[in-house]
């Protein structure tokens, strides 16, 4: 059994919710939102997966108080309490929370995710790999545009998904043809 455990701050517990549903082999309202075809990635048992907890982590006292976070890098802005960086800062903070969210909990992959200005962060951690990325949509938190936000929570959240699925599947070769993705080997 592989855990799965998130922190996520753009992507709203989402990410989390569709890795159960695809745990759980869920279907109709309750099944998965964003994944269509599964057998396009390979044929990894998902019946192997479960998730530990999904955490929305938007704001630093979220970090400091439920992640245990001790001194987080200090955010461009806040937006009552919501952590506000640039898009070199999100990533930053995606790997903090995905680190901190593995720790707490044990689990066997970690998914943590921020954005602030920019094409928002997304770092994936398993005891092999660090991945980091970002989206592929641009928005600013500060200018609370509601649908460039929601492209980009719609984007990290299927970018995100996807990277997952071709992990599993021991498909890195076709992760590292995403747009702004970085693998790094832990030895």
């Amino acid at each position: 059994m592989i855990k799965i455990a998130t922190a996520e701050c753009f992507t709203q517990g989402k990410i989390g919710r569709e890795l159960h549903a695809l745990a759980q082999n869920y279907e109709g309202n309750f099944g998965n939102e964003h994944i269509e075809n599964l057998k396009e990635y390979g044929d990894y048992d998902y019946n192997e997966l479960s998730v530990t907890c999904s955490l929305f982590i938007p704001t630093i006292e979220a970090m400091e108080k439920v992640l245990n976070v001790k001194n987080p890098p200090k955010p461009n802005k806040l937006i009552k309490g919501i952590k506000v960086y640039d898009e070199n800062g999100d990533k930053t903070v995606s790997k903090i929370m995905a680190e901190a969210v593995k720790k707490l909990s044990d689990c066997d992959i970690a998914i943590g995710t921020t954005a602030g200005i920019g094409r928002g962060g997304i770092c994936i951690i398993t005891d092999d790999y660090e991945i980091t990325t970002t989206t592929d949509v641009y928005a600013d938190l500060c200018e609370n545009n509601s649908e460039k936000l929601f492209q980009r929570c719609k984007n990290g959240i299927e970018k995100t998904l996807e990277i997952m699925l071709l992990l599993l599947n021991n498909d890195l070769d076709q992760i590292k043809s995403f747009e702004n993705v970085e693998i790094i080997r832990n030895l």
